[in-house]
């Protein structure tokens, strides 16, 4: 997992782009929505409106046009849903694996590196992905895979499993809540290494006693985007 992770990191010297490469980094705002934020507990954040609000509040306060975070954080977020809360402790999919990018409905997403699509799938549950696709890219020595969740239903419409984008081409835009699983609109950017049997869908919470697989098989997105690694707490 390491070389994997290094060959990453590799890439490319500056962060890679999967919104508007206009907008700079300094742009980007982290954002905290693990437990250990204590803000948290005072609002309800089963509301999309609700928690919309907060992050938008924290971007907007920090001058900031866009949020990011949440690669191995622990949340309460998911506790609103049963897709993720079985009401087991040691089962309960509370961790997150991928890198939250918070931005207004409709912002464009554009492929970070050359890739085809693998699969592509609308996941309906209440607090999961909404419409999501995974592109395939082979660089080097190496094949693994990138998904995009929380995205508008037109950004698949179009898709066919195989289709070739190019780095920078428009990949879709992000969806409203109605469609995106009941969340701000953002995009859950995650790199899985072994898609295993998956199609159009990928864990992008885990439990803690599957931490271990899921960490070696999702690397950090960082080692793409390389977004600051700092919080304003």
């Amino acid at each position: 997992m390491e070389a994997f992770s290094h060959f990453l990191n590799s890439i490319s010297s500056t962060g890679i782009h999967v919104f508007d490469k206009t907008i700079p980094f300094s742009k980007y705002v982290p954002l905290d929505l693990s437990i250990k934020n204590e803000v948290l507990n005072a609002i309800n954040i089963s509301s999309s409106t609700t928690l919309g609000n907060f992050v938008n509040t924290h971007i907007q306060n920090h001058h900031g046009l866009i949020g990011f975070g949440g690669y191995n954080e622990t949340r309460n977020i998911y506790q609103r849903s049963t897709h993720f809360n079985k009401m087991e402790p040691d089962n309960e999919r509370n961790i997150h694996l991928g890198v939250d990018l918070w931005a207004p409905e409709g912002t464009v997403v554009y492929t970070p590196l050359n890739g085809i699509v693998h699969s592509f799938k609308n996941n309906t549950h209440y607090g999961d992905y909404g419409p999501t696709i995974i592109l395939k890219h082979s660089i080097q020595d190496y094949t693994f895979y990138t998904l995009y969740g929380h995205l508008s239903l037109k950004s698949i419409s179009h898709l066919k499993v195989g289709m070739a984008f190019k780095q920078g081409d428009l990949l879709g835009d992000l969806g409203k809540p109605d469609v995106n699983g009941d969340y701000p609109p953002h995009l859950h950017f995650q790199i899985i290494k072994d898609i295993q049997e998956f199609k159009g869908d990928y864990p992008g919470v885990c439990s803690k006693k599957d931490l271990a697989f899921y960490l070696n098989n999702c690397p950090d997105p960082n080692t793409l985007l390389k977004l600051r690694n700092i919080l304003f707490y």
